[in-house]
């Protein structure tokens, strides 16, 4: 791989909560070396206010997230994609399209912090839950010797950080 920007997209069923919190923290840990993109199989059409809570009480700018389909990126003219990770366990059982780029797969589910119910602190926690498990994924992948790396040692990396802490059932099946 030469000495690029790997474009990164994370799905999810409706790009409103977790896609959306990885999309954050890749264009954050990974400026320069990353380039992140999100979204959904069936888009909420907005993201969750709950996400924007969040990232935006971390420092995150959020003017640009909207919750969009993944037919965007199989479009011509959409970036050549180098990865693209699942977070959630629908959109990961999902007939996918076929992404420009033929780019390495993996699964990181993590919980839906969009079905959380309760109080607003107990909500407000399954938001920073889902924020704190997606930034170690994350903060691992950026970490990775990518460039000399080959593609099946890459891509058992890749399958392994999805089976990190907190991992939803199908993200920790194994290989």
């Amino acid at each position: 791989m030469t000495d690029r920007t790997f474009n990164t997209l994370f799905l999810c069923t409706g790009n409103s909560a977790r896609s959306v919190i990885a999309e954050a923290i890749l264009n954050k840990l990974g400026a320069g070396k990353f380039r992140a993109y999100s979204a959904g199989s069936q888009p909420k059409g907005q993201v969750n206010p709950h996400t924007i809570a969040l990232l935006t009480g971390l420092g995150y700018d959020t003017s640009g997230f909207r919750s969009k389909s993944w037919s965007e990126f199989a479009r011509p003219g959409a970036p050549a994609l180098d990865f693209v990770f699942t977070v959630c366990d629908n959109a990961a059982g999902e007939a996918c399209p076929v992404w420009p780029g033929q780019p390495m797969t993996a699964h990181w589910g993590v919980p839906d912090p969009a079905e959380a119910t309760g109080t607003a602190a107990e909500i407000a926690l399954a938001f920073k839950d889902a924020y704190r498990m997606l930034h170690r994924r994350i903060e691992i992948f950026v970490a990775l010797p990518i460039r000399s790396l080959d593609q099946l040692s890459l891509q058992a990396r890749l399958k392994e950080i999805g089976r990190m802490e907190g991992a939803t059932a199908k993200a920790a099946e194994p290989l």
